[in-house]
């Protein structure tokens, strides 16, 4: 025996014409899951789902009656979607279209409108106490906490709570009108 010759790998056993009868079904099976489900798009997911479990069946007998194989493991495709799709409650979830949440343009009279408000802002602000707007800012911009903010100007932390609900209370009054 030839030592070369059994080191080699063995090939693949030549493709049955299992895989000729599987594309020549593959319209009929489009078809079949567009009835089935009304969803185009995940058609051909579900058409390449049932070649790959035709294709890896574990016995290489040959199949007597191709067609009727082949949709009985579509129907084992659509019946394991249907578990699927109840486990993680796809009825339930809402699909996000811009139908449903329309993306606001950013038109030159927003834009407008967004720095005139963004000024008036700022003046409003202006108009508190340099201590109160210093604390307000640190809370609201730079995100600092209570204890931090105390920390750092030498105020207990329920003057910085009175501080910061001051600057609010101005903010909300002054805007609103």
């Amino acid at each position: 025996m030839d030592r070369s010759s059994s080191s080699q790998p063995k090939a693949a056993p030549p493709a049955s014409g299992l895989t000729h009868d599987l594309i020549a079904f593959t319209p009929a099976l489009r078809t079949y899951f567009a009835r089935k489900t009304r969803n185009m798009n995940i058609v051909d997911d579900l058409v390449q789902d049932v070649m790959v479990r035709v294709l890896a069946r574990r016995t290489q007998d040959e199949i007597e009656n191709p067609q009727a194989y082949l949709f009985r493991t579509a129907a084992n495709v659509l019946r394991d979607k249907a578990r699927r799709d109840m486990v993680r409650k796809v009825e339930q979830q809402k699909s996000l279209t811009e139908f449903d949440h329309p993306v606001e343009e950013c038109s030159p009279d927003r834009v407008i409108f967004a720095r005139e408000e963004i000024a008036r802002l700022i003046a409003v602000l202006q108009e508190l106490p340099e201590r109160t707007r210093d604390i307000f800012l640190m809370k609201r911009f730079d995100g600092l906490s209570h204890a931090e903010i105390s920390a750092r100007v030498g105020l207990s932390v329920s003057g910085i709570e009175k501080q910061i609900a001051k600057a609010v209370s101005h903010l909300a009054r002054r805007m609103a009108k």
